[in-house]
């Protein structure tokens, strides 16, 4: 029997947006698709309003992740990026808010309590504020940690390490020290592959077998431990077999004892008797 369910099998995008632009109104900055998903740039002042309308009347119900993103060059040049799902039309959405450093984003732990744990992520490795979030601690970062190192311009410096110094008898805190040359990134993607060579596919271009000029053979015989003595001590070992046992093991009739020496005389432990 078919199950039919009420979510399609996918959602497009189609009428989507004119329905929320006209829902959200002057909330809305802009709104627009990329790479098949819809994009809404919201105020930052109504971003709880606009989670709001979106969950209760056009049926986003669950908040996927919040993150973040650092653009410098902007004068706002932090994005807190909310991802949205309708459960029931198979649908995603995005919507974003810009920010400062210094200017904080109204929490929307109200809708979602889920979002207490991701505005820390976000706090803690940008920088960002929520006003209204009484649990901002950071999440990733250990106690002590100075700056957030999601920061494109964070500092090398920043980086702390954590070790148990035996001097002091306790846990110590040092810079790490990294060379620059471990921040450069091409951010090619991995289907493409990179232009260079990267460690260790020097050896692809290395020949499977190295060519062999003078190949290594035996001399003689006695290298090997071949020769007649070896071959006629095997042919003995052979033919002598086994020695004869019943099925219990015990030795058969006319089979030589273990105990017994060579035929014809006496046991060691007759001497001994």
């Amino acid at each position: 029997m078919a199950v039919v369910h009420s979510a399609p099998k996918f959602a497009t995008n189609d009428g989507v947006a004119d329905a929320l632009t006209a829902a959200l109104g002057t909330m809305l900055l802009s709104a627009h698709e990329a790479h098949g998903e819809l994009i809404l740039i919201v105020q930052r002042s109504s971003i709880e309003d606009g989670l709001r309308i979106l969950r209760d009347d056009h049926e986003y119900q669950q908040l996927m992740e919040i993150a973040g993103v650092d653009y410098p060059e902007r004068p706002e040049r932090f994005e807190v990026v909310y991802m949205l799902l309708s459960v029931t039309r198979n649908h995603r959405l995005m919507v974003k808010v810009s920010t400062d450093e210094a200017t904080p984003v109204p929490t929307v732990t109200g809708l979602w309590p889920v979002a207490g744990w991701l505005e820390r992520e976000v706090f803690d490795l940008y920088g960002v504020l929520f006003a209204g979030n009484t649990d901002l601690r950071r999440i990733l970062t250990d106690y002590g940690f100075e700056g957030h190192p999601f920061r494109k311009d964070f500092p090398l410096t920043g980086y702390q390490e954590v070790r148990y110094s035996e001097e002091e008898k306790r846990v110590v805190y040092e810079p790490v020290k990294l060379a620059q040359d471990f921040r450069s990134f091409d951010f090619m993607s991995p289907w493409e592959g990179a232009d260079y060579v990267l460690p260790g596919d020097e050896k692809s271009q290395m020949p499977a077998t190295p060519p062999v000029n003078d190949p290594k053979t035996t001399d003689k015989p006695s290298d090997t431990g071949a020769g007649a003595k070896t071959d006629a001590a095997a042919e003995t070992k052979v033919s002598s077999g086994p020695p004869a046992t019943n099925n219990n093991g015990s030795p058969a009739p006319g089979a030589p004892d273990e105990t017994d020496g060579p035929a014809g005389t006496p046991s060691d432990k007759e001497d001994k008797a």
